[in-house]
């Protein structure tokens, strides 16, 4: 047995790759953990807040996103990656630190749980950017081609471990003492970077390096919003995102009201939301392993990217009719999954016919200011048609057309890909 694994690990990884590869499994695995076990509470904290500032905390998370992202580009011209790094996610695992002291000695206070909320989703932002900026540095292209599947899987289990560990001790322990078990894991992360740091190229190798790998950037943010205006197809593909954030964050705060109408205990609440990804991510990935592929194969890309907008039509005029926890659960698991299995990787490939040199700049825009910017005007929206008169069942049936015309626009987008790659095709023969 120890012979045919050694073997089969021989042909595809060098023995001078495995100890790099272990570190960086290890490092995705407890990074996604702390991640994971966070996300439940922020969920949490966003109740606690209150479901009519959910909109503020959305324009908070957005505003804060803006004044980073430049504070965030100047650090890492000024430093190495070497010092960038480590110092980067100590001031992470310092920042858990000080939320579960706050939240000992201040647990109920609003403005805290409204830091902490807009705090994680600010972290969310850069520690995955972070992670495959630095696996970009230590492994060449043909590397990643091979070793990249088998890194990826220790983040796999960090974000099945995460939510588990929070379903199962959030009601032993309480919220608030999930925090330091997620600093830990970040702190394990930190021990692999420090291992995987002699793995670094040398200094000057590294620096011509540094601004490219680095995927969030202030100006080349501006120069993609400035592409995105320029073309009609990459307007199409930031539509497609935004009825995605539009729909998203009206599930979202509906999510919120019957929750917190329905449980009123903040630990079952927090074990309830730390179920819920639980379940997303199991049937993400078995999604991934299993069905993504092949559906676009045979049902064509339009119809994967219309996929998901007819689930949400169906999913919406369910919950008009039927506004209970029930209902909100399995439409809420089936969406995020169908969306982060599904709709994400058709959606990359929409990117696969728009110029080298444009794609990444774009997709960085889209991915951040518009994905952003998205959930902030939606919650506004959310706010207006709250304002009006409308209960978690009216916002359901207004959604339900906008998720028509979503699906709509992604036939459209699909069907304008595909014609184009077959015109490029027949152009190289």
């Amino acid at each position: 047995m120890v012979y045919f694994f050694r073997k089969k690990i021989s042909g595809s990884i060098n023995a001078n790759e495995i100890k790099p590869i272990i570190y960086s499994a290890c490092y995705f695995l407890c990074l996604l953990c702390s991640y994971y076990l966070l996300r439940p509470i922020r969920d949490e904290m966003g109740i606690r807040v209150g479901v009519s500032n959910l909109s503020l905390l959305f324009s908070g998370t957005f505003l804060a996103m803006i004044l980073v992202i430049p504070i965030f580009g100047w650090l890492t011209t000024v430093f190495s990656r070497r010092s960038f790094i480590p110092i980067c996610y100590l001031f992470f695992f310092f920042n858990i630190l000080f939320f579960f002291f706050a939240f000992l000695f201040f647990n109920h206070n609003v403005y805290l749980a409204a830091s902490f909320f807009i705090w994680l989703s600010v972290f969310n932002l850069f520690i995955v950017s972070i992670f495959w900026s630095f696996m970009a540095d230590i492994f060449t292209n043909h590397q990643a081609r091979r070793l990249f599947g088998v890194i990826s899987a220790g983040g796999t289990a960090g974000a099945i471990l995460g939510p588990a560990l929070t379903a199962l001790l959030a009601p032993i322990i309480g919220t608030t003492m999930l925090l330091p078990i997620s600093a830990a894991f970040l702190a394990g992360a930190l021990i692999c970077i420090f291992h995987l740091l002699r793995y670094l190229p040398n200094e000057s190798k590294q620096s011509a390096k540094d601004n490219k790998n680095f995927k969030i950037n202030a100006s080349q943010i501006l120069e993609g919003l400035t592409l995105i205006l320029r073309s009609k197809y990459l307007i199409g593909i930031a539509m497609f995102v935004f009825f995605y954030t539009l729909l998203s964050t009206f599930l979202y705060f509906q999510q919120a009201e019957i929750i917190s109408e329905t449980i009123y205990d903040s630990d079952k609440r927090t074990r309830l939301f730390a179920i819920i990804d639980l379940v997303v991510n199991i049937l993400t990935i078995s999604t991934q392993l299993f069905v993504v592929s092949q559906l676009i194969k045979r049902l064509s890309l339009a119809i994967t990217l219309a996929l998901l907008p007819m689930l949400a039509i169906f999913g919406f005029l369910t919950l008009g009719f039927y506004p209970t926890l029930s209902v909100l659960v399995v439409f809420g698991i089936i969406r995020r999954a169908g969306e982060y299995a599904v709709t994400k990787p058709a959606r990359e490939i929409l990117f696969t016919i728009v110029p080298f040199n444009e794609k990444y700049r774009a997709k960085n825009s889209i991915d951040t200011f518009i994905y952003r910017g998205g959930d902030a005007i939606s919650g506004w929206i959310y706010e207006g048609l709250k304002i009006v008169g409308l209960g978690v069942a009216g916002v359901a049936f207004v959604a339900a057309p906008l998720a028509f015309f979503w699906g709509i626009l992604g036939l459209t987008l699909g069907k304008y890909q595909e014609r184009l790659r077959g015109k490029n095709a027949e152009q190289k023969t």
